[in-house]
């Protein structure tokens, strides 16, 4: 088991929802907040010792679980994530758009295709990884302008891409679940 396993949280309809400590998944499941539970892993917690019995407080959940409560609404779904760099160079796999290489995210810097200085948009749709030469060798230019064509395209990546984007120590079974739901372009289908 990881130190510090993040759990999974979905709606009652199993729509992925976001990452939460297991402290707080034991909140959900003391508070009787769980409607059900998926998945392989089955974490158990001990709590203190009771004066009167000796018996010490216990309580399990599993990787995985859907919280009571109102459905996500399928809004939340379709919405844009916030964009990062580390979740960028995540969606891209760590591999720069012009030259193919797939380096260090220290290595890497975020390529806007139509420049900030042409009017481009700070936005998942209009950027791309790229290695530090070759966005220097683009500079303030479009891919066909720069003759530097891409080798993919950018997309917006849905709930489930970004919550895959965004944890570094996903469960076996949580990355299953998740992959059920990615979208079609999604990078993350093919691995």
């Amino acid at each position: 088991m990881p130190a510090s396993p993040l759990i999974l949280t979905l709606d009652m309809y199993g729509t992925p929802h976001r990452w939460v400590s297991w402290q707080m998944a034991c909140v959900y499941q003391a508070k009787d907040l769980v409607a059900w539970e998926a998945g392989d892993q089955h974490f158990s917690f001990q709590g203190g010792t009771n004066r009167i019995t000796g018996e010490r407080s216990q309580i399990a959940t599993n990787s995985i679980i859907a919280i009571k409560g109102k459905s996500i609404l399928s809004k939340t779904m379709h919405q844009t994530p916030p964009l990062s760099n580390r979740e960028l160079f995540s969606r891209d796999r760590h591999i720069c758009a012009y030259c193919g290489d797939h380096m260090l995210g220290s290595r890497l810097t975020r390529d806007h295709v139509v420049p900030v200085s042409q009017g481009g948009l700070d936005r998942w749709m209009n950027v791309v990884t790229a290695c530090r030469p070759c966005n220097q060798r683009k500079s303030g230019r479009t891919p066909e302008e720069a003759h530097m064509p891409l080798l993919y395209a950018p997309y917006v990546p849905n709930k489930a891409e970004y919550l895959i984007l965004s944890n570094r120590n996903i469960l076996t079974d949580q990355m299953d679940f998740l992959a059920k739901h990615l979208s079609a372009q999604s990078r993350w289908k093919q691995s």
